[in-house]
């Protein structure tokens, strides 16, 4: 089974609906035999790498309301990240650019390590409160997922991985995504948003089902009537 989920790292949903898929592979009996693709997405193409706006002065901007109200906002957001066990500190959060980030992601995924830098990306940017759009610290969170900061470098001083980036994204928009996250499985199973664990849990074992367990074939033959057949012991004749 191939879930390929659509995502960024500066988005508080995707990783909270991260963390439910997660759950809910751990209760899946086939989890062994799941793949799961992380795929390029921008909320903010024109973001700026470097702001002297707050997390929570942009989101205020942004969604027409007050300082206090994206604060509220965001305390809700904090409550449900608290549930599977995520510490937002959107106090902490810097407002960037993720495209490098996403392009270092690729060059990842080439190493095997997609998974991890993912999840390395979205606690420095909810937990940490560091810069993700800044060279020096996604090299630096690079390294500590197991990529060599020379090479990831050389991608971030050059442009490699923005094709691929690009291709992702080019893909959400054909497929129709308004929003991330999104989970595509086995490229013909939607899901969109952070569902619950339990409704993650109830698409893969339905999925797991309907792809896996053949059905009983329904005989299309005249009532009563088996047909001349052959087999290893003679034809019926």
């Amino acid at each position: 089974m191939k879930i390929e989920v659509w995502s960024d790292f500066v988005c508080p949903f995707c990783n909270i609906g991260k963390r439910r898929l997660e759950e809910a592979l751990e209760q899946f009996p086939h989890k062994d035999e799941v793949e799961v693709v992380y795929k390029s997405f921008e909320l903010d193409p024109n973001a700026s790498v470097n702001t002297d706006k707050s997390l929570f002065e942009v989101l205020a901007s942004k969604y027409g309301t007050s300082v206090e109200q994206a604060k509220q906002m965001s305390d809700n957001v904090a409550q449900q990240a608290a549930t599977v066990g995520l510490d937002f500190q959107f106090d902490k959060s810097i407002p960037t650019n993720t495209f490098d980030a996403h392009r270092v992601a690729k060059f990842a995924k080439a190493k095997g390590k997609d998974t991890e830098l993912t999840e390395r990306f979205m606690y420095a940017h909810f937990t940490e409160g560091k810069n993700i759009g800044n060279h020096d610290t996604i090299t630096e969170i690079a390294e500590q997922a197991g990529l060599e900061g020379k090479e990831v470098r050389d991608v971030l001083s050059g442009s490699g991985y923005e094709q691929e980036v690009r291709t992702e994204e080019a893909q959400a928009q054909q497929i129709g995504v308004q929003g991330v996250p999104f989970f595509v499985i086995n490229e013909k199973y939607a899901i969109s948003g952070a569902q619950s664990t339990e409704t993650f849990a109830g698409a893969l074992n339905k999925v797991w089902q309907e792809e896996n367990e053949a059905s009983p074939l329904q005989s299309l033959n005249s009532k009563g009537v088996q047909g001349e057949t052959c087999s290893d012991d003679g034809c019926d004749i």
